[in-house]
């Protein structure tokens, strides 16, 4: 079975031990890889119902056919379980050095069970796992736990681990690795802190396997072919970082401002790629064997925080941090990033919280005392304290750790009509109301609030009609086929998109032909794409997702855009209904959205 390692390691924490287990042939076609197996794994191991925090909650660490082969953008894994703030189906891929080191230890995933009895670390080689004792690292940011680990298990090892917010089990605790000054964060649904319930830090990599695959000249053939629309497309990508968006994105009415009061930033300039790139680009940083380099270290060359250096913020970071807030100060956005990345936020979730603070405390339905520190519109001092008092649990900050819809409904009884969240998850920078497209994939998103599910990248593209909502539930369940074989190759969305296509097609197929030998269609990559999704929401139909959580946040169904290029637009609820008949038809689910036993007979489930 050529590109996998053939075997998944299964870990229980409760008894410190370990058993390695085969994946054979006929799962790894039908699921690929990464998040397919992922969500294998989970459906089969988790029980309905179970408490997030609960020991038998899983998470599985998983990598994909193509990790550490020849095509771009590889070095990614993908990390799933349920999550603590939406209770259903969630995974998250993140990059650097772990990912190919991981897929050398010969594992195709690590599924993780139980508690461990004190703080600990798992090391995970070819022969399978350890528990090791971690009390020195308790309360550590994720850096300097990276580092420390590195320097203990030795330079051929890569770790990934959870900081403060973690440890306390903050909703959106995100986990990070670091590798060259490359960091690769799991971001998003509060993935960390399931590793914090655990009692577990970090998990570190080591291993030398190489992947093999079936036909490396034919891999070559359409690497090469894919070389020069991958360098034109990802330019601006390599220029500026994805901040290049923010001016595009503003320009057609879709950046939302002030708790989406308003989707065009008049002080927009200021945090846009040019004005970030101009000021405080120190390097580009890359993940491994990557041509792409969309990653920037930013520094601070003067006034307060002279001196400082970090990672560049991301536009869903930009847009979360700074506009949702009022707040145009780009230095304060890079060190609110840098602060979530450390102690471990996910900065989307945080910055969307605040911004229903924000208008919370505009209402009157929160005191300053309340919220214990000057707080407002545009105040990115106080912004940076919440985001600490967050991480720490500390006084007010102990109810932003349990994410917008959570503190909404303990804020006030309209509480939740003011989150910008589906499914509890908060949502990133591509408008829910100005990208038809967006409108239904939200609504559906396995995951709820995530761009990763249904994608805005074709919606940008000139000729997409984004404001009408014709075709757009068939448009959606391509795009959510596409991302499911994504993330289960698992390949960077970036190199994906701009170099093989917007949609599975002809190219996934011959990638995967070259490395696997399967002698597999277009129409069959379709197919495990379909399978993967439906197998998500049979997860989540287990929890009791039904019709009425395929829903938008209240303001994108009742509030039009009020000015701009894209004044005008939403999605009322009649429109929204039309919209899911439609893909409920489609998708071959009943008119609640559970799917029939028929399709997924179809499909094999």
């Amino acid at each position: 079975m050529r590109g996998y390692g053939g075997r998944v390691l299964a870990v229980d924490l409760t008894r410190a031990t370990s058993r390695i287990e085969p994946l054979d042939e006929a799962t790894a076609r039908a699921f690929l890889g990464g998040n397919g197996l992922a969500a294998r794994l989970l459906y089969d191991r988790v029980p309905a119902g179970v408490d997030a925090f609960d020991p038998a909650n899983a998470i599985v660490f998983s990598v994909g056919p193509i990790t550490d082969t020849t095509v771009p953008g590889n070095s990614r894994a993908c990390v799933a379980a349920k999550s603590p703030l939406t209770n259903l189906f969630f995974d998250s891929t993140f990059g650097g050095r772990f990912p190919a080191t991981l897929k050398r230890t010969g594992f195709d995933a690590v599924i993780i069970t139980g508690r461990a009895a004190g703080p600990g670390y798992l090391v995970v080689t070819e022969q399978g796992a350890e528990l090791k004792a971690a009390d020195d690292l308790r309360g550590r940011t994720t850096r300097d736990t990276v580092q420390a680990l590195v320097a203990a298990e030795g330079t051929d090892a890569d770790a990934i681990a959870i900081g403060p917010a973690g440890e306390r089990r903050v909703r959106f605790a995100a986990m990070a690795h670091y590798w060259k000054n490359r960091e690769g964060v799991s971001g998003r649904g509060g993935l960390g802190a399931v590793l914090g319930s655990k009692n577990l830090k970090a998990v570190v990599v080591k291993g030398g396997r190489k992947t093999e695959v079936a036909d490396a000249p034919g891999l070559k053939a359409l690497i090469d072919q894919t070389r020069e629309p991958l360098k034109t497309g990802t330019q601006a990508l390599s220029t500026f970082g994805t901040p290049f968006l923010v001016g595009p994105i503003n320009a057609i009415g879709a950046l939302g401002a002030y708790n989406l009061r308003q989707e065009t930033f008049a002080e927009a300039a200021a945090v846009n790629g040019d004005t970030m790139k101009a000021h405080y680009h120190d390097r580009d940083t890359t993940c491994l064997k990557c041509p792409v380099a969309c990653g920037k270290q930013y520094a601070i060359g003067e006034g307060e925080f002279a001196g400082t250096r970090a990672k560049m913020p991301e536009y869903e970071t930009i847009f979360a941090l700074g506009p949702m807030l009022g707040i145009a100060n780009p230095e304060a956005l890079i060190l609110a990033n840098d602060l979530c990345d450390l102690l471990g936020m996910d900065t989307i979730s945080i910055g969307v919280t605040l911004a229903f603070v924000c208008e919370a405390l505009e209402r009157g339905w929160l005191k300053r005392e309340d919220v214990g520190v000057p707080f407002g519109w545009g105040d990115w001092r106080g912004m940076l304290r919440l985001v600490e008092m967050t991480a720490a649990r500390e006084g007010f900050g102990a109810r932003i750790a349990e994410g917008a819809w959570r503190l909404a409904e303990s804020v006030h009884p309209e509480g939740t009509k003011l989150v910008y969240a589906v499914k509890r998850l908060e949502l990133p920078a591509h408008s829910a109301r100005a990208l038809k497209g967006l409108s239904i994939g939200y609504a559906t998103a396995t995951r709820g609030g995530s761009h990763h599910d249904t994608r805005p990248t074709p919606q940008y593209a000139a000729g997409f009609d984004r404001r009408s909502t014709a075709d757009k539930p068939a448009f959606a369940i391509r795009s959510q086929h596409f991302t499911a074989v994504g993330d289960s190759l698992v390949m960077c969305r970036f190199t994906s998109e701009r170099g093989f296509g917007l949609y599975v097609g002809e190219p996934y197929a011959a990638m995967i032909r070259a490395v696997t030998g399967w002698d597999v269609t277009v129409d069959e990559v379709e197919r495990v794409g379909e399978r993967i999704v439906n197998l998500e929401r049979l997860f989540n139909v287990r929890e009791g997702v039904r019709r009425h959580d395929d829903v938008l946040p209240w303001k994108v169904m009742h509030e039009p855009i009020p000015d701009g290029p894209s004044a005008g637009m939403y999605c009322p609820p009649d429109e929204l209904s039309a919209m899911l008949d439609a893909y409920y038809r489609l998708r071959g689910w009943d008119t609640d959205g559970v799917p029939t036993r028929a399709r997924l007979s179809s499909l094999g489930l």
